[in-house]
């Protein structure tokens, strides 16, 4: 609750006055008769001891005169989206078997998925649109706002869709072919791999060129630990325990930073989840849509309220004043 005029509330300080003046001095206007009566009708009776109810409602009445006078209101805002200047995205992800190294607990591609979800939660006002690659490329959600859908495609992704080997040049070319016809003004594309590009017949510069033509920016994210080996599973002992291959780490960064900086991005390098998480947040902060919204504010009057409380309590005050309390002058 809100008060219009709140400057009305400084007359509360006459109260301490009112409640001097009828304790200290209202009483000189009157005498007193002392006479005895029977035990049982005591001059402390009910009546005496409810006396000072009628000084209660006035006090009463007096707060909620103030209370009204300052116009007591309560507000609703209700708001109506009139513009969503959001960004068209599409994420081109890796899914080469490369992408199950477990240098990242449990695997390079659960956490890829895992943390793009997060981002596609964050990104309320934008279209966003998923493409794969590996040996091939596909594109496995067009660009939506339809984010739980998008969710939902998101975790079924399991690496071995497609052929072997990664074109990165496929996967580019892919989301650009997906962003070329877009009307919104932003349009990013976030490539993420963790190898280097070894087939496909789109060579990944050509892609890079093709995208900064249709003005789309690409931030390319480089998923690897730090140079060196890395475990990959290829089965089962007897004993059930997993059997792991160590592979040499490859990751062409030089490729990914020529991409990002062909078309106006970032290249990034994640070496673990920690990482990856603060580049997909950082790309977040970057990347910002514009909403226009238009807020409604709908205010009712309150004093009302406390007016009808004043005069109930005057009446009271007035009624019992004459009746049951009535002073012999």
């Amino acid at each position: 609750m809100t008060f219009l005029h709140p400057h009305f509330f400084w007359l509360l300080l006459l109260i301490p006055f009112v409640i001097y003046f009828y304790f200290y001095r209202d009483k000189k206007n009157y005498s007193s008769i002392l006479f005895s009566l029977p035990k049982k009708d005591n001059i402390s009776n009910w009546k005496s001891k409810l006396y000072h109810l009628l000084f209660i409602f006035r006090v009463v009445t007096i707060v909620c005169i103030i209370i009204s006078l300052s116009r007591p209101q309560t507000t609703s805002v209700s708001t109506e989206i009139l513009k969503r200047d959001g960004i068209d995205i599409i994420i081109a992800m890796d899914i080469s078997e490369s992408m199950l190294l477990e240098d990242f607990s449990p695997n390079r591609v659960s956490v890829a998925k895992d943390l793009a979800i997060d981002f596609i939660k964050s990104r309320k006002n934008d279209r966003i649109g998923l493409v794969v690659y590996s040996g091939q490329s596909f594109t496995q959600c067009p660009l939506t706002t339809d984010h739980d859908m998008l969710i939902d495609v998101m975790r079924r992704v399991e690496v071995g869709l497609v052929d072997g080997g990664t074109a990165i040049g496929l996967g580019l070319g892919n989301a650009v072919n997906r962003l070329k016809d877009s009307k919104a003004e932003s349009k990013i594309i976030i490539l993420l791999t963790d190898g280097e590009n070894n087939t496909g017949f789109i060579d990944p510069i050509t892609a890079a060129d093709i995208a900064r033509k249709y003005f789309i920016k690409t931030y390319t994210i480089g998923v690897s630990s730090i140079d060196g080996t890395a475990p990959f599973p290829i089965g089962k002992d007897i004993l059930g325990n997993t059997i792991y291959q160590y592979y040499d780490v490859k990751l062409d960064e030089e490729l990914l930073k020529s991409i990002a900086d062909t078309t106006g991005g970032v290249y990034f390098r994640a070496d673990n989840r920690k990482d990856l998480d603060a580049i997909y947040k950082e790309i977040d902060k970057l990347e910002k849509s514009e909403i226009e919204e238009l807020k409604y504010f709908n205010t009712i009057e309150k004093y009302f309220l406390f007016t009808c409380l004043a005069l109930v309590c005057f009446l009271l005050e007035l009624i019992l004043n004459y009746t049951i309390f009535k002073r012999i002058i």
